[in-house]
């Protein structure tokens, strides 16, 4: 089955459902349980990267790129996005990664988050995808907040 049909199907049961604690206790083993700093760890082992080679990547302050790895520092969407493309995430990486933080995905009928979803699918590094928000007249990613 596909990612995206076990979260269709949970739907269609929690609404079906009329007790929520059994509905959980059937489905604990699909529940998503990993922090975004062990996923980010993950990521950095699946791609062989170290995180001063994201800090490359992504041109984001040293310090804070270590503070977000370390769990210190809880990032904004852009602040992610911009490791997304430091770690040359795939889109579907990317929308995950943002999923696991708490933040919102990338929505592609959202003129700023489509320009950005496409420099992914285009394996886009930063500047340039920083190149085509500005050419849009849209805030770049990694600059401070």
């Amino acid at each position: 089955m596909q990612p995206g049909a076990f979260t269709a199907a949970l739907n269609d049961e929690i609404k079906q459902t009329s007790n929520i604690d059994s509905f959980l206790e059937r489905n604990q083993e699909l529940m998503v349980k990993q922090s975004l700093r062990d996923h980010l760890d993950f990521l950095l082992m699946q791609k062989g990267l170290t995180i001063a080679e994201v800090v490359r990547g992504s041109q984001m302050n040293r310090s804070y790129v270590y503070q977000i790895f370390s769990g210190e520092k809880k990032p904004s969407r852009d602040k992610l996005a911009a490791i997304a493309f430091g770690m040359r995430l795939s889109a579907e990486e990317t929308q995950q990664m943002l999923k696991l933080s708490g933040n919102r995905e990338l929505y592609v009928r959202d003129e700023r988050d489509a320009l950005i979803l496409f420099a992914l699918h285009k394996n886009y590094d930063i500047c340039r995808a920083n190149a085509l928000l500005y050419d849009h007249n849209f805030k770049i990613l990694g600059t401070p907040d």
